[in-house]
């Protein structure tokens, strides 16, 4: 997923880690974009979801 729109040096992703709100937000974001790919982006939110989904199993990994 590209990142190019943040031009401000810190990714809003790496503020919500820093939280401890990630696993909460990536898993409602996983729901988010499988629930409206068929009506919204198609492929481009599955390709999201699948993100979020690979950055929660790191995190969760990480953590054990």
């Amino acid at each position: 997923m590209s990142n190019e729109h943040y031009k401000h040096g810190i990714e809003p992703i790496e503020v919500i880690r820093s939280y401890g709100w990630f696993p909460d937000f990536a898993a409602g974001n996983i729901l988010k974009y499988v629930a409206r790919y068929r009506y919204k982006n198609g492929v481009d939110d599955l390709r999201k979801a699948r993100q979020y989904l690979d950055w929660l199993i790191e995190h969760e990994e990480s953590d054990a």
